[in-house]
């Protein structure tokens, strides 16, 4: 038995014994998992699987990348702002990956689409301001 300074042979028991006790409780967790393993309280089979809830076309929340694209779309076709037209090509793009209800926002994205692709064709391949302006 190990002797400590200042202890008595009490004192290098209890240390002992405490020990011993850490020991047994390594033993009786391990034993402990085996039971909860072996004993598990969920059940398998009662599990449900989540499905989401439907929602009419009126419920579902705005889509303001398609409203956004429409309104650059315009923008840029009618002021001829090469921005504008850009940025409708990329909130159609974001649009189209966050489309929720196919039927109803393909429409707007499909004019979306449109007045930005016209936009870019009118800004790009049209006649520029500044040869109007020198005529």
């Amino acid at each position: 038995m190990p002797r400590f300074h200042g202890s008595t042979n009490l004192g290098a028991a209890f240390c002992v014994r405490s020990t011993r006790g850490a020991a047994e409780a390594k033993e009786t967790e391990t034993g402990d998992a085996m039971k909860e393993a072996t004993s598990d309280p969920r059940q398998p089979s009662t599990a449900k699987h989540y499905v989401s809830p439907t929602l009419s076309p009126q419920d579902l929340p705005i889509d303001y990348a398609g409203f956004l694209a429409v309104v650059f779309g315009v923008v840029g076709v009618t002021l001829r702002y090469k921005l504008c037209s850009w940025l409708a090509i990329i909130f159609c793009a974001q649009s189209l990956a966050n489309m929720k209800n196919f039927e109803n926002d393909f429409k707007q994205l499909s004019m979306a689409f449109m007045f930005g692709i016209m936009g870019l064709v009118t800004n790009y391949l049209g006649t520029s301001r500044q040869a109007n302006k020198q005529r």
